[in-house]
């Protein structure tokens, strides 16, 4: 009955909406996600990348392959060992019309580096960005960096006007629950601009006349875009089957078979470039959490390999997952340089082994401890299976669901004992090392490392990886990372998806393995 309710008032706010623009080409795009602000700079989340970045673009971009290519910047050449300099792409103007110059690059960067911006993790080492001339700029950096542009895109370039006219000089601190005018506005240079924000019911966005990239072949031909957050998995598909809306980004697993064979769909499917994660608090000598009282049961391996061993991930991949997704051992996919295949074998199923281990720790009788996960419905099912193997080896899991406003700020905070999370990093490995397996510290170290896990060896390394400007020599650092990260196991990995989106006939887009979609690029036939 709440799905019926739920669908006929999503059906008059999309007949409203076309009728409104009747004679526009549209996309209405259902997801299961809000994206929580229109902030570029506060969040780093897929669910919130997903949206932020139609409206605003960056120095580079990514090309259909998901290769760096040129965008706000149209070329940049190392300019000395610590110095590279940016050329800026001429005649890109902002939503208002205002001219985007060197002033605003400068402002942006240095914007994205604050205390609360979520996006400064990627950025460490950058000691200064300066303006040249109103379309040049340089980057001074600690330490030599080959792969410097690469830490540049999902850097949104914003309006140092508007930013200023709305006193939003600084990042929204979503961990404070700040409320700025940048929370529900946006003034980019992108594909889009903001029509609307309503959070947990829609975004609405419409085509910039003045895009810079209008005259690219690549472009597509949506004007109007819509998307709706559902949380119910039954009512998007009802939606997509009734017409409601044309793409599903996120399609229950259980559909996936049925979806790929209904003739009036289309089902793309690509590897995940991201991975799903366990991880623990090893910070505190007691946990938040807990049952287990003057000790941190976390902070000993044994216990950390039991809840390895305790998992059978291939059962829940089989069960849970119907199949779409792959097992993972390793703490980066192979679609991330520097992987390593020998590190990606999953450290096997083995209750015996796990009880033995948590004896040996100390705990012959277990221990309870709260499992936060977000309430998206197929990691609250993966967490539901989780916590009943784990009982079965005498960890006590006691699963706390909790809506992505809640959620991310225990992953971000650091507040969780044992949580589940994802990571869905770019194609360079070392902004996965620094975010979250590094030390954490106030300038962008560790910024998603939640269980504030620390090893100076590891911290030594991840910084070796950024500076190394020989490519070789640099994978190599990687490799001994990750094998350190799995002698540790300061987190476990547990699976990598197939992304699945079911749209209409009529839609054509490209599938980035980072499950975002480039509007500009779609096309409604």
């Amino acid at each position: 009955m709440r799905a019926n309710r739920y669908l006929t008032r999503l059906c008059a706010a999309v007949l409203l909406w076309a009728a409104l623009t009747a004679q526009a080409t549209v996309l209405r795009v259902a997801s299961g996600f809000d994206p929580q602000t229109m902030d570029p700079h506060a969040l780093a989340l897929l669910y919130h990348t997903r949206i932020a970045f139609q409206v605003h673009d960056c120095l580079v971009g990514r090309d259909a392959q998901f290769r760096l290519e040129p965008a706000l910047a149209v070329s940049w050449q190392a300019n000395g060992a610590t110095s590279w300099r940016f050329k800026l792409r001429p005649g890109v103007s902002f939503h208002d019309g205002t001219p985007f110059t060197a002033d605003d690059a400068v402002f942006s960067i240095e914007r994205a580096m604050g205390p609360s911006s979520q996006r400064s993790f990627g950025l460490k080492g950058l000691v200064a960005v300066k303006k040249v001339d109103d379309l040049t700029i340089d980057f001074q950096l600690a330490a030599p960096d080959a792969v410097w542009p690469e830490k540049l895109w999902l850097v949104a370039m914003m309006s140092k006007r508007w930013a200023q006219a709305h006193g939003v000089e600084k990042a929204q601190d979503f961990n404070a629950k700040q409320e700025t005018h940048a929370v529900r506005n946006a003034m980019g240079t992108g594909p889009y601009r903001l029509v609307s924000y309503q959070p947990d019911v829609h975004v609405k966005l419409e085509r910039h006349p003045g895009y810079w990239g209008r005259a690219d072949k690549r472009q597509g031909n949506v004007e109007q875009v819509s998307f709706v957050s559902i949380r119910s998995d039954a009512t998007r598909l009802a939606a997509l089957a009734s017409g409601e809306v044309d793409l599903v980004l996120d399609p229950p697993f259980q559909d996936v078979q049925r979806l790929k064979a209904d003739p009036r769909l289309t089902l793309l499917s690509v590897p995940d470039i991201g991975t799903q994660y366990f991880t623990f608090d090893q910070a505190r000598d007691e946990l938040l959490h807990g049952d287990v009282k003057d000790r941190n049961p976390f902070k000993d391996r044994r216990v950390r390999l039991a809840v390895a061993h305790a998992l059978n991930i291939d059962l829940i991949v089989q069960k849970v997952l119907r199949g779409q997704a792959t097992p993972a051992g390793s703490f980066i996919s192979p679609l991330v340089d520097g992987y390593l295949a020998e590190v990606d074998r999953r450290i096997p199923y083995d209750p015996a082994r796990a009880r033995a281990l948590l004896a040996e720790a100390g705990y012959p009788k277990g221990f309870g401890v709260t499992l936060d996960c977000v309430n998206a419905g197929y990691r609250e099912a993966v967490c539901q299976a989780a916590t009943a193997m784990l009982a079965q080896v005498g960890i006590r899991a006691t699963l706390r669901s909790s809506p992505t406003n809640q959620f991310f700020p225990k992953l971000s905070q650091a507040t969780a004992s044992f949580i589940e999370f994802g990571w869905t990093p770019a194609t360079d490995p070392w902004a996965t090392l620094n975010g979250l397996f590094r030390t954490w510290d106030p300038q962008g170290g560790g910024t998603f490392n939640a269980g504030r896990y620390s090893n100076p060896k590891l911290d030594a390394l991840i910084d070796a990886v950024r500076t190394e400007p020989d490519l070789t020599r640099r994978r190599a650092r990687v490799g001994v990372a990750l094998r350190l990260i799995h002698d540790d196991l300061p987190y476990v990995p547990l699976y990598r998806r197939t992304l699945n989106w079911a749209m209409a006939k009529k839609v054509v887009a490209v599938q980035w393995p980072n499950d975002t979609m480039e509007l500009r690029w779609v096309k409604v036939q």
